[in-house]
């Protein structure tokens, strides 16, 4: 008998919090560099994010609000959230976010990203959404380009975030695709 699992990907447990803010800052450093993810995760401290990932599992502030958990065998791979969208031009009954989505840089081109895009994609349908959306660095050519070979597409969006301070700001673009059961 095989006592492995299989690489999946489920909704997040409580007591997963911390793995997932781990994960949480190794993808912001891969993403960002240090220059520019250190000053976000200095306003932040692990226990913070913790509790803040905890809260969004045991908690969430909505009911269509879900934390999605990527696993190989016995451990964490990534992570990704789903929620109704709040930007200004969203369909409110329509338009799902991804609000996160981070595969570990350690765990990455193992086939987690897609398992994990097509679950959230498959929550987003279940939770009564027809598009989803999600924003990207501008920066993220590689995972840009994984997203367009699933089907999504540029829908013109594209802001500016960062801290509070101004004194990191990061540029991204908004992709959709419908996911409207045929």
């Amino acid at each position: 008998m095989n006592n492995e699992i299989a690489d999946s990907v489920r909704l997040a447990l409580p007591g997963e919090a911390a793995a997932i803010a781990q994960i949480q800052r190794r993808v912001w450093l891969d993403q960002l560099g240090p220059e520019r993810a250190q000053p976000m995760l200095d306003t932040l401290s692990e226990e913070q994010a913790t509790e803040a990932w905890h809260a969004a599992i045991a908690r969430p502030p909505q009911a269509r609000c879900r934390v999605l958990v990527a696993v190989e065998s016995d451990r964490l791979t990534g992570f990704a959230t789903t929620r109704p969208s709040d930007d200004p031009d969203a369909d409110l009954a329509g338009d799902g976010l991804i609000d996160e989505f981070g595969i570990d840089p350690a765990a990455r081109n193992r086939g987690h990203g897609s398992r994990m895009l097509n679950a959230v994609v498959d929550t987003l349908r279940a939770d009564g959404f027809t598009r989803a959306t999600l924003w990207i660095l501008t920066t993220q050519d590689d995972f840009r380009s994984f997203l367009t070979a699933a089907g999504w597409a540029p829908d013109g969006g594209h802001r500016e975030i960062g801290t509070d301070d101004e004194a990191v700001r990061i540029k991204q673009i908004r992709l959709h695709a419908a996911i409207a059961e045929e």
